[in-house]
């Protein structure tokens, strides 16, 4: 049981560097302090460019791109798989859903030979109940896994559409070009499952109609039960079954009254829409972005930069406008160490996907580049525990 969680723990750690160093290989991306990046990569319908900044102490973020076939058959569905997973309460539901959501994927597109908005809600049901399993498992030994739990976003290109699915606050933008003034316009493609919006807090009153205090304003922040800001995630299992919320689970996740139903939900918000000649680029990150850039400034910056680098310009802009909101040098924001960082800003995932045009319109039919990558350079040819480990 421990093993089984030591290897789940080594899936999020990152290799080890000095502050300063650059290490890594153009394959696998790069490290520089608490940075790492692949600044450029080639996937099926285009190119891409990937970074992610750590802050808490444990890296909380994972995410990946898959490019090539997305089923275990030969004539099954082929394109480009990318996945952003920002954890809270530790790194192990991110870990997870990094090591089995794509798999359940491929999996359930075997079985129906195609890529569909179906597939996506059964992959994540998948990965929700081997999670879960992981937790009855751990739960004699390690009760606070109960507590931990993760956003998880994913798009899918692949015959000519893309497929968006979300549980949480992350977010993906597409930046589509307008032939008539030469703009290029921010298109938000992604529901968010935050309480902070006013909508998603009706909606989870209505479905919690006897609980006048489903939603509690904490410290002037929303929150689901006064806990938790998202009410949906794969994982936290402490508010999806009664069975979690007791001793000797922390005092602080525990509610005075049991539950009868789920109050956080699993379910996926869904978006299926064809690709378009004029879509030039989506950019798919984690809510520590968006925190301190709009959807319009991000596709801005992504449009007036070359291509090579611009996931890590867009941290880059995001940290200088988190120093700004400090009174403080960006030049002294990098100098943070990681667990004090987390006061100044989130961990940041990005990952830039550039759409060309005359490859997403060959659709299944083009053979492009295989790709398997994870943020920190796990690479499906580098196994995660050959990784060193950071200290804790």
């Amino acid at each position: 049981m421990l093993v089984t969680l030591m290897n789940l723990l080594r899936a999020c750690w990152r290799p080890s560097s000095n502050r300063h160093a650059r290490t890594g290989s153009d394959v696998t991306g790069r490290q520089d302090g608490l940075l790492w990046y692949k600044d450029a990569g080639q996937h099926v319908n285009g190119e891409f460019s990937m970074a992610v900044v750590q802050a808490n102490n444990l890296l909380e973020d994972q995410c990946q791109i898959e490019s090539g076939p997305l089923s275990f058959l030969d004539s099954g569905p082929y394109g480009t798989f990318v996945g952003v997973y920002d954890g809270h309460g530790g790194p192990e539901t991110a870990c997870y859903i990094n090591d089995h959501l794509f798999q359940n994927l491929k999996r359930f597109a075997s079985e129906q030979n195609t890529m569909s908005a179906d597939v996506l809600k059964k992959a994540y049901e998948a990965t929700e109940d081997g999670f879960f399993s992981v937790v009855t498992r751990q739960w004699p030994v390690k009760p606070q896994i109960a507590a931990v739990g993760s956003c998880c976003l994913v798009g899918v290109i692949c015959g000519g559409m893309l497929y968006v699915a979300n549980v949480g606050d992350s977010r993906v933008v597409l930046g589509r070009h307008v032939k008539a003034t030469g703009e290029v316009l921010a298109i938000q493609l992604s529901a968010e499952h935050n309480v902070s919006i006013e909508s998603v807090r009706k909606e989870l009153q209505s479905m919690h109609p006897e609980d006048r205090h489903i939603v509690v304003l904490k410290h002037n922040v929303w929150r689901v039960k006064g806990l938790i800001q998202v009410c949906r995630s794969i994982g936290d299992a402490y508010l999806k079954k009664q069975e979690f919320n007791r001793e000797p689970l922390y005092v602080k996740f525990r509610l005075r009254e049991p539950f009868h139903k789920p109050i956080l939900s699993s379910e996926p918000s869904i978006n299926v829409r064809p690709l378009q000649p004029h879509d030039q680029f989506l950019i798919f990150a984690s809510d520590g972005l968006w925190e301190h850039l709009t959807n319009q400034e991000a596709v801005d910056i992504v449009h007036s930069s070359p291509r090579s680098g611009c996931a890590r310009r867009l941290i880059r802009a995001a940290l200088q406008v988190a120093a700004k909101k400090r009174e403080m040098r960006y030049s002294d924001l990098k100098k943070i160490d990681r667990g004090v960082r987390r006061h100044f800003h989130d961990d940041i995932t990005v990952i830039v996907v550039f759409l060309d045009s005359s490859l997403v319109s060959k659709a299944s039919a083009h053979r492009g580049p295989t790709l398997s990558l994870r943020g920190g350079g796990a690479s499906a040819g580098l196994r995660s525990n050959t990784l060193a480990p950071t200290s804790m």
